[in-house]
């Protein structure tokens, strides 16, 4: 998925087992949508739902979950620890990669619309899709709790965003709204003291400490509150604990801000301050999962690190799995258990077993060379142009790593920095281009289902030619990215072709030729399927544009075999 969306719905119901059961299986039945985790308490009667998705895929999970809590659920019956207003009490959603916050805070405004106007439940959209100044805080909205709601309701100033004015006893009222991403992060010590923990804790908490005077008294403002430092982290709650199970003390913290303030920032300030203590850090873990963002970040940066000696100088040209083990390793993410990426990487929980990226060498040629019609030409271009990116990544590589010496003059200090960026994008290229190897073959298949709906009616056929349209766009617009990725590959191949060590110029001439023939090849997987779009708009506009990169990256691929020649001799 390049659009990650998460949604946490927290609904007012954790004893019974069949009900939970079925708001999961309303989710897990939504294409485009992958649940996570089902958290249920019995003290709270209250389980959390943890759902990943395509921004369509998790409207239509959330509002079916939504929908079937609210069959299935009774407030008047409700009884329980947990503070709440509704079935569904809370749906929020958490943009997780590719989608930002104005995303995510249209999507919930376009549930919250649809499941006031289907279901008669009031919303009250918080956090960054509030509507009014005090509806940002959670606890505000549900003040007065269910039993309070219908009073509540009369209130002029308490309007839902979404739906009538109107008590719903069975169902109550919903708080829906987009909020940041919260990472659950630990730093280990070598320590069973929780106050030295809590001390550095304390330092790295956005609120700050309290300031006390000489004698140790806390100072106050005019106002009678607490006057604190200025703080540490942005959107970082924290404090210092024991945890017996591991015999240690842990600074515990929830992260709200984790562009603001990334993890391996917060690391290294904890490392540097339990020194200052006396204390090492020994490891560190992630409760729950992660973005791969944050963790790629963090392996970039430590490995970055390594380039202050210029004797060991190491390319940031790295793949995205290497950078991971990077900051796993760094950072202690296994001290005291095995982080599995697969578990704990939420892109990397999507991913499905039979991935042909997946593959052996073997095993993909063996399956390219079955009757099956896929995968096809469409996933050989996008390989195609995968190893014209990953050449070009090992030439850049190869060459800043042998600039590596003291005394370097300033022209080639450029260079080799020049190379680094270039060995940088080449990996996302690649990385991007692996994905349309099996990006081409779903294609395919969406096309194939689409062929196979019934036309008994009208209506059926005016869906199904709604789907196979659609089916269609998709077919020419995965080998049309393949077409771009690939092109951008070759423009790599001219950097290291003209700038990189000689003695892999020829690995720098088949980066080119290889980019040039998944450019070609999706080409044809472009036309081949161009005749089905109705719209001649449309279809000129797909065409123009596979053209001119055909054009243009026939032209770069000729200069580039024309120059490695003239250097091979």
């Amino acid at each position: 998925m390049d659009k990650i969306v998460e949604c946490v719905p927290n609904f007012s119901e954790g004893r019974d087992k069949e009900i939970i059961g079925k708001i999961a299986d309303s989710v897990r039945a939504v294409e485009g949508a992958k649940l996570l985790d089902v958290d249920p308490g019995e003290a709270t009667n209250r389980t959390v739902f943890t759902f990943v998705g395509t921004p369509e895929g998790i409207k239509e999970a959330a509002f079916q979950a939504i929908k079937t809590g609210s069959e299935l659920i009774d407030m008047r019956e409700h009884e329980g620890e947990h503070a709440r207003m509704g079935a569904c009490d809370v749906c929020p959603f958490v943009p997780v990669g590719g989608v930002d916050i104005d995303d995510c805070v249209r999507i919930s405004r376009e549930v919250g619309k649809r499941v006031a106007e289907e279901l008669n439940i009031p919303i009250y959209l918080y956090e960054h899709s509030r509507t009014k100044p005090d509806r940002k805080n959670l606890a505000v909205i549900r003040k007065g709790e269910y039993e309070g709601l219908k009073e509540k309701l009369k209130d002029p100033h308490w309007q839902p965003d979404f739906g009538k004015a109107e008590f719903n006893p069975k169902s109550g009222a919903t708080a829906m709204g987009c909020r940041d991403f919260l990472i659950a992060y630990n730093i280990n010590l070598n320590t069973r003291n929780k106050k030295l923990a809590h001390d550095i804790a304390l330092n790295i908490r956005e609120k700050g400490r309290i300031l006390r005077n000489e004698d140790g008294v806390p100072l106050k403002d005019e106002n009678g509150k607490y006057k604190r430092d200025d703080g540490g982290f942005k959107g970082v709650k924290a404090v210092g604990w024991y945890i017996d199970e591991y015999d240690k003390a842990q600074i515990s913290m929830n992260i709200t801000n984790y562009k603001a303030s990334p993890i391996h920032k917060i690391f290294e300030y904890v490392e540097k301050d339990a020194i200052k203590h006396g204390l090492r850090v020994t490891g560190s873990e992630l409760v729950g999962l992660i973005p791969k963002e944050p963790i790629v970040w963090a392996g970039r940066y430590f490995l970055e690190k390594q380039h202050l000696d210029e004797d060991q100088y190491i390319s940031a040209g790295v793949g995205e799995r290497e950078l991971v083990k990077m900051a796993i390793d760094t950072m202690g993410l296994d001290e005291v258990a095995p982080f599995d990426v697969n578990e704990k990487i939420i892109e990397y929980t999507l991913a499905e077993e039979d991935q042909l990226r997946k593959m052996t060498v073997i095993d993909f040629a063996d399956e390219l060379s079955s009757d099956s019609p896929a995968p096809g030409g469409g996933s050989v271009a996008a390989l195609s142009g995968t190893l014209a990116a990953g050449l070009s990544a090992m030439v850049a590589n190869l060459s800043t790593k042998k600039l590596t010496f003291r005394q370097i003059s300033e022209a080639k200090k450029k260079k080799r920095e020049e190379l680094n960026d270039l060995a940088f994008k080449a990996q996302q290229i690649k990385d991007k281009l692996l994905t349309l190897i099996d990006e081409d073959t779903k294609a395919f298949e969406k096309f194939m289902a689409a062929n196979r709906l019934s036309e008994d009616t009208e209506e059926e056929k005016e869906h199904k030619e709604k789907v196979l349209q659609d089916a269609i766009r998709k077919s020419i617009e995965v080998p049309l990215e393949t077409m771009r990725q690939s092109f951008e590959a070759i423009k790599c191949a001219k950097v290291v072709a003209e700038k990189g060590m000689k003695n892999a110029m020829s690995d720098a001439g088949v980066s080119a030729i290889t980019g040039l023939t998944a450019v070609k090849s999706a080409m044809f997987n472009v036309k081949i399927n161009l005749p089905g779009i109705k719209n001649e708009e449309e279809k000129e506009k797909y065409l123009q544009e596979a053209n001119k990169i055909l054009e243009n990256a026939n032209k770069l691929g000729i200069k580039i075999e024309n120059l490695v020649n003239k250097n091979l001799g």
